[in-house]
């Protein structure tokens, strides 16, 4: 079955088709790691790690490149608000990163190059874009001469003019032209430095990914992707100088974005003081519950973030676990039911699919319950044993079993005396405490929630 994307480069849903069907090359934004990931964060991870899933059943081998961005203003100015050194900012963050990644089932890429290894390579860059004529040096800073790549606005889709008018870009008399972007600027005392042809300094952010996608994937490569937030400038910077560098047509082919995650409407962004990190949620709910939510809505469509999505989320993961079943062989799974996945990512329509294999999988054989965990397993839910799971949920309780009989008996004597409104009150209070009751010939039994 063909693979079809959506190519923000050409606006179009396209037949996605590799320079190399023996080695497909992908490249993803990572972390500026200055702060510990939230949910918005947790998006790309997670739609770029179904995307590498869908390639490799596929094709036989996928470089799956993600990269870390480890110097940039932003981590700078955090640890001096922290008042700690930048490299134990940047170790603590990649750190919570990998065990957030794990946490939400994601696969490790092939590769993870941090910028603060590939500066040799930054530098080789801007020397090669002053050689060609891209690029000037002004008072030991180094910029992009935008006007003279005449695809400039390619992938944003929009005239020069236009992108200048609706961006924030840096004011600084060192630049011939206000569009131009910085490839290297001198670092401030007590800022990470290192030796360049144009003094002490440190790379721009834009040039790290330019660096990086090529030494692991050549000139030209197959899928870049990220938040659309990447898309200008940072996206439609890196194809200007990754071009005129080295002299190529394309940076990739495919281009990729995942939309925002809103809360009430307003994206979710620490300058909106609405962030939801990762780990906050660790000890209240499953990496699987979060992982199905993050996928529930089409990865191009903006994805609401509430109480009652997970709450949803986590019903349906409890309820596919009543049909768990330990596999050992490799399932394959049939093509009809990948078929939304191969259809630019439609994991809503997957899960649909998955819905309704949970329906025959109820009624059925042991062969259909294994067909539909492989299909879980397939974009990385059920990952988990039944026992763990239930385990998992035993301890997000916040009540103990003396606690929970005492208040289901007082439900009972409510209900006795057809005081419903107290003994929904009290159902209402246990489900606040993670814990579900059930009325069933004359019995109440409680189960986590």
């Amino acid at each position: 079955m063909d693979i079809f994307l959506t190519n923000n480069l050409t606006n179009k849903k396209e037949k996605f088709i590799p320079k190399n069907e023996n080695n497909v090359g992908m490249y993803v934004c990572g972390p500026t790691v200055y702060d510990d990931p939230h949910i918005g964060n947790a998006r790309p991870i997670v739609v770029f790690d179904i995307l590498f899933k869908i390639l490799k059943n596929k094709f036989p081998l996928v470089t799956y490149v993600r990269n870390i961005t480890d110097i940039d203003d932003k981590i700078i100015k955090s640890s001096q608000e922290k008042k700690i050194s930048i490299s134990n900012l940047t170790e603590n963050v990649i750190k919570n990163f990998h065990e957030d990644c794990k946490f939400l089932n994601c696969e490790s890429p092939s590769q993870e190059p941090k910028a603060t290894d590939h500066i040799n390579e930054m530098i080789d860059m801007i020397l090669e874009l002053i050689k060609n004529g891209f690029a000037y040096e002004s008072n030991q800073h180094v910029y992009f001469e935008v006007k003279k790549f005449n695809d400039y606005g390619q992938l944003s889709n929009k005239r020069l003019e236009e992108l200048i008018a609706g961006s924030r870009i840096e004011v600084s008399d060192n630049k011939k032209s206000t569009e131009d972007f910085v490839l290297w600027k001198p670092s401030k005392e007590n800022e990470p430095a290192w030796d360049s042809p144009w003094g002490k300094g440190r790379p721009g952010w834009h040039l790290e990914c330019s660096a990086m996608s090529k030494k692991f994937l050549g000139n030209e490569f197959d899928v870049h992707g990220g938040g659309i937030d990447l898309l200008f400038p940072h996206h439609e910077n890196e194809i200007a100088q990754s071009r005129c560098a080295n002299n190529t047509n394309t940076l990739a082919t495919y281009w990729v974005h995942n939309a925002f995650i809103s809360m009430s409407n307003e994206k979710m962004a620490k300058s909106q003081g609405n962030i939801l990190k990762i780990k906050d949620f660790k000890k209240k709910i499953s990496g699987q519950v979060l992982r199905l939510a993050l996928i529930s809505a089409h990865y191009r469509q903006p994805l609401d973030w509430n109480d009652k999505l997970l709450k949803d989320c986590n019903s349906t993961i409890n309820k596919w676990y009543n049909v768990y079943q330990s596999i050992d062989e490799q399932i394959i799974i049939p093509i009809e039911i990948l078929k939304p996945l191969f259809d630019d990512l439609n994991t809503p329509g997957y899960i649909a699919n998955l819905h309704n294999l949970y329906e025959k999988a109820q009624k059925g054989s042991i062969d259909d319950k294994k067909l539909f965990i492989s299909a879980c397993q397939f974009i990385g839910l059920l990952n988990e044993t039944k026992e763990s799971w239930l385990s998992l949920r035993k301890d997000q309780i916040s009540i103990n079993e003396t606690e929970i009989l005492s208040m289901i008996e007082k439900r009972n004597i409510a209900r006795a005396n057809k005081d419903y409104e107290e003994a929904d009150k009290i159902r209402d209070e246990l489900l606040d405490k993670g814990v579900l009751i059930e009325d069933k010939d004359g019995k109440t039994n409680w189960k986590a929630r």
